[in-house]
């Protein structure tokens, strides 16, 4: 049920946003502890993008407010928690999150609905996770093209899934999850372009650009377009730095 008490991280205060402080490995037990007791959860994968976003947007700062878990995705979080003294010590990233519990569900038997992307996109999707994780039981799709939620919402509250992942993009993402979490007690996260880089329709940074913390730069050069959305980063990090004083 939402609201149900959770494990109680340590906490790093950033911008007013309260991300939790800790690994990865120990927040994906904690997820997994709270689906095995069917526990209402809603986790937030924050980059700087959507932090500064919410600082515009009073409706989507309440919304990222009521998450239960606010995670720090993107180098740009761990080196502003570091800046302001509370360092937090690994990047949680959506797509991690994503792929770590789609292994976990196949070996439990666990359930997912995935909803977003273009329709072949989710089509890709669906049938890479039939052949990577044959245990894993996909309680339903769609794609992110859709006027009427309501035949989506009927199918969430009558599979009861034990997780749906959402791939709108924020903040569309979190504020379906938000108005329709209430159907089931599942973990319910937004997951951005991860369906597009599982099904393989986008490729991930190499595992040097990952380790060297270079992904946005990978990205940019890649795909050009993403300057404007880049560029707020340094931004960020301003505002961060003049949060110090």
């Amino acid at each position: 049920m939402i609201g149900e008490s959770k494990m109680t991280f340590k906490h790093a205060n950033i911008l007013g946003y309260s991300f939790i402080n800790t690994t990865f490995d120990k927040f994906m037990d904690q997820i997994k502890n709270d689906s095995t007791q069917h526990q209402n959860r809603f986790i937030i994968t924050a980059n700087p993008e959507i932090v500064m976003y919410a600082r515009k947007h009073p409706d989507y700062q309440k919304l990222v407010q009521t998450a239960d878990y606010l995670t720090p995705d993107g180098i740009g979080i761990v080196k502003a928690s570091q800046t302001l003294g509370d360092p937090i010590p690994d990047r949680i990233t959506g797509f991690d999150i994503f792929n770590n519990l789609l292994e976990w569900g196949n070996d439990n038997q666990k359930s997912v609905y995935l909803l977003g992307s273009k329709p072949e996109v989710i089509q890709k999707t669906v049938q890479k996770i039939q052949t990577d994780y044959p245990d894993l039981k996909i309680a339903g799709f769609h794609d992110g093209y859709f006027k009427d939620d309501a035949p989506i919402i009927t199918e969430i509250e009558n599979t009861k899934p034990d997780f749906v992942f959402v791939a709108t993009g924020f903040p569309k993402q979190e504020e379906f999850i938000t108005t329709n979490r209430h159907i089931s007690d599942s973990i319910w996260m937004g997951v951005g372009g991860s369906f597009d880089v599982y099904s393989g329709t986008v490729k991930r940074a190499p595992t040097f650009w990952q380790e060297h913390h270079l992904e946005w730069f990978y990205r940019l050069i890649t795909d050009p377009k993403r300057l404007k959305r880049q560029l707020v980063i340094p931004q960020f990090m301003w505002v961060v730095w003049r949060s110090k004083k």
